[in-house]
């Protein structure tokens, strides 16, 4: 396990940068004291937000940079103007190996970008996944891939399967996670034959640290039956989308309809606490922890529109991963699968 966690930050990337990237870390830092800060970005703009917290300055390195990733930069723009922004000199810094983690809330097309050409993909990993948590009935689910993989082969999803597991051991701390593959009905004959031959790999992979129980629907996924959905990019890109849709339609109703007579207001008032609990439970900022798995390192996505809490959340999370060595526990299962696929093959 690694102790003494150094984040490298995009201070410039997301809606409200760098004030809100400063605020977050300071939050983050007062329950991880002991991390350290590489802040990438304009110092003349970093430095009087770092001044108002001393115990994060003295923690905090800033590395200056006027070069900024915009959030109209199309991916293939940032690959060629990209590799000296803020975000990209703070993959970089993964790279190098002088931070554990890197984290940015800018450009999503980007940042996937700019981590896959400098990072590359693991020993084992045809394509890397982006995985976040979701929030269910029962607690959170993750679900992979959201977005970084239109289409995918069953060998694919099965290296999903892998990644999203031990994500959810590290961040989660499930010690053996369900598993489960979105598809149109859980009866073994429905599906593209990608999602039934990544089943039956899953079927057959008896020491992987993982519970495979076969298919879950749409309808599954808010109710918590699993712990990992894994999908490919455009169905959990489509997946996430409705969701987050879905629950601001029902905070929205559910502010209308309170609003609309003293009868309604009073019902509100003695339901408020239980309506904020609700609130805090489908708030984005606090499930605030997309990363791309499946790179030679950590590289965390946060919403661009995050507030301070859900930049904190995010930094959370890396560390979270960094200190229980995801990478390392994603090689370990890989190779485990591996090895049954080579003693299947020989008898």
């Amino acid at each position: 396990m690694v102790t003494r966690i150094t984040i490298a930050v995009d201070a410039m990337g997301g809606d409200h940068a760098p004030g809100m990237v400063i605020e977050g870390i300071a939050k983050a830092r007062t329950l991880f004291p002991d991390t350290k800060f590489q802040i990438y970005g304009d110092k003349a703009k970093i430095k009087p937000l770092l001044n108002i917290h001393p115990e994060l300055k003295a923690a905090s390195e800033i590395f200056h940079t006027e070069d900024v990733v915009s959030s109209q930069m199309k991916p293939s723009q940032a690959l060629r103007k990209g590799r000296k922004s803020s975000m990209g000199l703070a993959i970089q810094a993964v790279k190098d190996n002088v931070a554990d983690v890197a984290i940015s809330a800018g450009n999503t097309g980007a940042l996937m970008a700019l981590s896959k050409f400098m990072l590359r993909t693991m020993p084992g990993i045809d394509r890397p996944a982006l995985i976040a948590p979701l929030p269910t009935l029962r607690g959170e689910s993750v679900m992979l891939d959201l977005g970084a993989n239109v289409e995918c082969d069953s060998n694919n999803l099965v290296q999903f399967a892998i990644m999203g597991a031990a994500y959810v051991r590290t961040v989660l701390g499930q010690s053996r996670p369900s598993v489960a593959l979105l598809n149109v009905g859980t009866e073994d004959l429905k599906g593209k034959d990608s999602i039934k031959a990544a089943a039956d790999a899953l079927k057959n992979s008896r020491h992987l640290p993982l519970n495979f129980v076969g298919f879950v629907e749409g309808n599954d996924i808010g109710a918590g039956e699993v712990d990992v959905v894994v999908t490919d990019g455009f169905t959990g890109n489509v997946a996430l989308k409705t969701a987050e849709g879905t629950a601001r339609l029902v905070t929205d109703l559910l502010g209308r309809a309170f609003r609309s007579s003293f009868l309604t207001k009073l019902g509100y008032m003695l339901s408020r606490q239980g309506l904020r609990s609700l609130k805090d439970h489908l708030d984005p900022n606090n499930h605030n922890a997309a990363v791309f798995l499946g790179l030679n390192g950590l590289v965390m996505k946060s919403h661009g529109g995050a507030n301070a809490h859900g930049f904190s959340s995010a930094i959370t999370s890396a560390i979270d991963m960094a200190q229980n060595d995801l990478i390392r526990l994603i090689s370990e299962d890989l190779h485990e699968i591996a090895t049954e696929e080579t003693a299947v093959a020989d008898n």
